[in-house]
C-alpha cells in the first residue's frame, strides 16, 4: 500500500520466516546496515519541576520528544533505530544528541542549525495526576527541519518501518514538507508506514490537523490514535462541513461509544489503512484489522507519571510487529511497555529492556537478585 511489495513472505532480522503483519503487506526483510525503524522530529531539553514553576525550586534536566521517545523505547528492546532531526549548535543540542547516542539510537542523520536554538520543554506538576506542559519551541532548530535533511537521512539506509507523528507537521511549513518527503520515500522504497496521530491543540487546530492527516491516510499502513483523534483522520474530518459525526460524549453508555470507534475504524480500513490501533488509556487498547477487532486490557500498575505512556505503547507495538507477532502479541507488548512508562517518572526513562518485559507479572514485594 505504501509502495513496492516486499519479498514474498518477508523475514525477520535473523532470516526466519515472517508470518506477515495484519496490514496485509509483510515487512521488508532485515538487511545489514539498514535500520528497522526510521523516525524524526523535534527533541527538546526537558526541565521537570517538583511543583508550581512560579515558586522556583530545583528542576531535573533531561530530553523529550515523541519520536525520540519511541526511538529509545525500540532501541532498549534491541531494535536498530535511526533518528533524524535538527538541534541548535548549543549545549542543549549536545545533550539531546549525547542522550540518544547513549541509548543506542543512531543519529547520523541529525543536523545542527547554527541559526536557531534547541527547543525547551517545562513540566509543571500541579496535582498528583495533573501536569502542565509549557513549550518554548517557536523558531527552534527542530521547527526548522527541512526535507533535504530527511531525504539524506532516509536515503542513506531505507528502513523497514517509517514512524511518523502528527506533531512534526504542526511545527512549521518546512517540517510539514519534510514529513511529506518521508512519506514519498517510504512509498518508493516499500517501507511500512506507522502514524501516531499525537494531536497537539497548542500547535495547530483540529481543522489544520485534519487537512494534513486526510492527505496522509492513503499512505499509512498502521494508524495509532486515541479514540478522540480518530475523527481527524476520516475523510471530511476536523469539524468542518461534511465532517463525520463526533465521538459520543462521556455520558453516553460505553457500548455506544465503542460502536462509534469501531465504525470510524471500519471507515479508515475501507480507505486503505491496513491496521488501526486505538489507545484507550486505563481501558487498554483495541486493534482493528480487515479480519476483525481485538481488545487488550491495560496492565495494572501504580501510576507515577502518565507522560510518555503513548510513545512507550507505540514502541512496544512496533517492536512486536518487527518480531513477527500477531495482533494479540503486538497489543500485549504495547500495553506492557506503556505500563512501564506510567510506573516511572519521565518521558522515556522507564522504558524497559527486552529482559525486563516479564517483570510486570511479578508479585508485589519481589526482589530480583
Amino acid at each position: 500500500m505504501t509502495g513496492q511489495p516486499a519479498a514474498p513472505g518477508g523475514e525477520d532480522r535473523q532470516g526466519a520466516p515472517h508470518p506477515g503483519a495484519a496490514t496485509g503487506r509483510p515487512l521488508l526483510p532485515g538487511q545489514p546496515g539498514r535500520p528497522d525503524v526510521f523516525t524524526f522530529g523535534e527533541t527538546m531539553v526537558a526541565l521537570r519541576g517538583s511543583g508550581p514553576l512560579k515558586l522556583g525550586g530545583t528542576m531535573n534536566v533531561s530530553i523529550a520528544g515523541a519520536e525520540s521517545n519511541v526511538a529509545i523505547g525500540l532501541a532498549r528492546l534491541g531494535h536498530h533505530v535511526r533518528w533524524a532531526g535538527a538541534v541548535g549548535e548549543d549545549e542543549a543540542g549536545q545533550l539531546v544528541l549525547r542522550t540518544l547516542r547513549a541509548e543506542g539510537v543512531e543519529i547520523s542523520g541529525a543536523a545542527a542549525d547554527p541559526g536557531a536554538p534547541t527547543g525547551l520543554l517545562l513540566f509543571e506538576p500541579r496535582l498528583p495526576e495533573v501536569t502542565r506542559v509549557h513549550y518554548y519551541r517557536a523558531g527552534s532548530a527542530g521547527s526548522r527541519l527541512t526535507a533535504e535533511v530527511i531525504q539524506r537521512a532516509f536515503s542513506a539506509a531505507p528502513p523497514r518501518v517509517l514512524h511518523l507523528t502528527g506533531i512534526t507537521p504542526a511545527l512549521s511549513p518546512t517540517a510539514r514538507s519534510a514529513a511529506w518527503c518521508a512519506l514519498q520515500l517510504a512509498r518508493e522504497n516499500g517501507s511500512l508506514v506507522c502514524l501516531d496521530v499525537n494531536f497537539r491543540a497548542r500547535l495547530w487546530t483540529a481543522e489544520e490537523a485534519a487537512e494534513v492527516l486526510r492527505e496522509w491516510i492513503p499512505a499509512v499502513d498502521v494508524l495509532i490514535a486515541s479514540d478522540d483523534e480518530l475523527p481527524l483522520c476520516l475523510p471530511g474530518g476536523g469539524g468542518g462541513a461534511g465532517s463525520p459525526p463526533p465521538l459520543p460524549p462521556p455520558e453516553v453508555v460505553a457500548d455506544d461509544a465503542t460502536a462509534a470507534v469501531a465504525t470510524q475504524a471500519r471507515l479508515l480500513l475501507d480507505h486503505g489503512v491496513g491496521e488501526i490501533v486505538v489507545k484507550l488509556g486505563a481501558a487498554g487498547a483495541t486493534a482493528f484489522t480487515p479480519s476483525g477487532a481485538l481488545h487488550q486490557p491495560a496492565k495494572t500498575v501504580r501510576a507515577v507519571d502518565a507522560v510518555g505512556a503513548g510513545d512507550a505503547f507505540v514502541a512496544g507495538y512496533l517492536s512486536a510487529l518487527l518480531d513477527g507477532e500477531g495482533a494479540a502479541g503486538r497489543l500485549d507488548r504495547a500495553v506492557t511497555t506503556g505500563a512501564f512508562a506510567v510506573a516511572s517518572p519521565g518521558d522515556w526513562e522507564g522504558a524497559p529492556t527486552r529482559s525486563e518485559l516479564g517483570m510486570l507479572g511479578a508479585p508485589p514485594g519481589t526482589v530480583v537478585r
